[in-house]
């Protein structure tokens, strides 16, 4: 079957769409008949040169409106009585399923062998977790509490838990109680229930361009759009968020204002207030992830926007996996007034609560003193490889590169010069056994971008200061010749 795709976007259909249309339109046009058989999804998918998800929806779709009939065993076939009135939904599934599928092929592949230097990801290294005493406190609570931990837990969460974690946001100026408080499955599901809270399907939320990729992911999983604000060295510009918080459709703000992922950078106290005081004109909450809030190693501390909310616009995301270990899976919600209502209830309509096992346990590690212990230790770990890595890419990175200087968290943030697509320079890192983060994953709508994002998350500082020689090795490449290096160069460094 001979079909012309379109491939370069520019508002044209997507694929799926554009295959389902040609088939719809032969049918339409007689050139396919009641009982003619369709190619199989894997050859039609090979010929066009497209993923076989692709080709499926747009089968599904046609399934779906009566056109075409599909049968186990036999193939697809068209239907003798094509039934229209089910289109509507069937595209409609089609069009979200196929945008989830678009994100989730753009994400990088990082297929590299070993030895290769992991300078892309967030997880906390392995062996910096506390297990041994993680393990004893897990003996501890089991040795009280027996079978009623392996029980289905309270939707709110372990109160013990919460009320430890009550007692540390005050001491940073979050002026919440306990019943304040939900725990999640990490800062991810406090993204999604926030979002579920306060947007329907067709909203819009104004996020900073670059941002966290996996809200891109949870704003399409939803049906929601992003109205990007662009980020400058000082945070979010101002103007341009008030002017996204101004439109009807953006219901709310999503922001990382403490160790932005992917900059680094943490906004001042006066554009804290600021940014507060255009939400509050505005009347939208603000999502504030402070997920890496317990890893800073310089600088001096700054009041959350929570702590600075007089309005009750904020709904602050906490999380253990960055500090801790991602396995533990828990996190927390805070907000106030009906907003604590709702994310409960949220909550207990999208699963039955957390470990009460794992709760238990991480209550016991916090109140024992050995998190604090743990902290220490981590810190100033991540001081030594952020020295390392900020280091390296002063003494080895081409003129014109710039780099953000974190005062705490993992990351840090690179641009290039020179019209360098960093999905390219990816490309060219990969083979030389470096792995960075691409700033396309950054952005809203995927486009190129100049920057990456380096972590120091699972490297250790020999290991930064070769993967950054290597880098910058083909970023010289890079510019001086616009091409890539070559498998085969054989860069020794």
């Amino acid at each position: 079957m001979q079909i012309d795709l379109d491939r370069r976007g520019n508002g044209s259909p997507p694929v799926y769409r554009q295959i389902a249309d040609h088939i719809r339109g032969e049918i339409e046009a007689g050139r396919l008949d009641a009982g003619d058989r369709l190619p199989p999804i894997r050859a039609l998918a090979r010929d066009l040169r497209v993923n076989r998800d692709t080709v499926a929806l747009a089968y599904d779709e046609l399934v779906a409106e009566g056109r075409l009939e599909a049968s186990v065993g036999r193939g697809t076939f068209v239907s003798a009585a094509p039934v229209a009135a089910s289109a509507p939904h069937a595209a409609a599934l089609a069009t979200r399923v196929e945008a989830l599928l678009e994100f989730e092929r753009a994400r990088p592949r990082y297929g590299a062998g070993a030895g290769s230097i992991p300078l892309h990801a967030l997880v906390p290294d392995p062996a910096l977790y506390p297990v041994a005493a993680f393990r004893r406190s897990v003996n501890r609570v089991l040795g009280r509490g027996g079978a009623q931990l392996l029980l289905y837990g309270d939707r709110q969460g372990h109160a013990g838990l919460r009320e430890l974690l009550a007692r540390r946001f005050r001491a940073h100026g979050i002026e919440v109680g306990p019943d304040e408080i939900t725990l999640c499955h990490g800062a991810s599901q406090g993204i999604a229930l926030a979002l579920r809270l306060f947007t329907e399907p067709g909203d819009a939320v104004a996020v900073e361009e670059p941002t966290y990729g996996n809200v891109l992911g949870a704003l399409r999983a939803l049906g929601l759009e992003a109205a990007p604000v662009a980020m400058t060295e000082a945070g979010p510009e101002l103007g341009a968020l008030e002017r996204a918080l101004g439109r009807p459709e953006v219901k709310l703000l999503y922001t990382i204002p403490t160790f932005h992922n992917p900059m680094g950078i943490t906004t001042s106290l006066a554009h804290r207030r600021e940014l507060l005081a255009a939400a509050a004109r505005a009347g939208k909450p603000v999502i504030e992830d402070a997920y890496e809030m317990d890893l800073r190693f310089a600088g001096r501390e700054l009041p959350p926007l929570a702590a600075l909310d007089t309005n009750g616009l904020v709904v602050h995301l906490y999380s253990f996996s960055k500090s801790l270990f991602p396995g533990a899976r828990v996190g927390a919600i805070t907000a106030r007034g009906r907003a604590v209502e709702g994310l409960q209830a949220l909550r207990a309509a999208s699963d039955l609560g957390g470990s009460p096992l794992v709760q238990a346990a991480l209550a016991d590690f916090v109140g024992s003193g050995a998190y604090d212990r743990h902290l220490g230790r981590l810190r100033r770990r991540l001081r030594s490889r952020a020295e390392a890595l900020l280091d390296s890419l002063a003494r080895e990175m081409p003129e014109g590169v710039r780099f953000t200087t974190p005062e705490g968290g993992y990351q840090v943030w690179v641009e290039f010069p020179g019209g360098i697509d960093t999905r390219d320079l990816f490309a060219d890192a990969l083979r030389a056994g470096v792995l960075v983060a691409p700033g396309y994953v950054f952005q809203h709508d995927g486009r190129a971008s100049n920057g990456l994002r380096l972590a120091v998350a699972q490297t250790d500082e020999a290991a930064i200061r070769r993967g950054v020689a290597l880098l910058a090795h083909v970023a010289r490449e890079r510019l001086a010749t616009g091409r890539p290096v070559s498998a085969s160069a054989g860069v020794q460094l």
